[in-house]
């Protein structure tokens, strides 16, 4: 199985980061925004990490 991280295009709330990382490592892009929520509430880090994702992310290209 070849997996490659993109941006989700099917899950997406604001660009596709939460939802393609739940993808590729196989878990709920809830469980994932929950994450980037509390790092976000815990010094701003997750504010941070998603924009860098989303800016370094490919976009998916539908051939999963």
């Amino acid at each position: 199985m070849n997996k490659k991280l993109s941006l989700s295009k099917t899950d997406v709330k604001i660009a596709g980061v939460c939802g393609g990382l739940a993808e590729y490592f196989g878990i709920d892009a809830t469980l994932v925004r929950l994450g980037v929520i509390l790092f976000t509430l815990a010094g701003g880090a997750g504010i941070i990490f998603y924009l860098i994702a989303w800016a370094i992310m490919p976009k998916d290209n539908g051939n999963i």
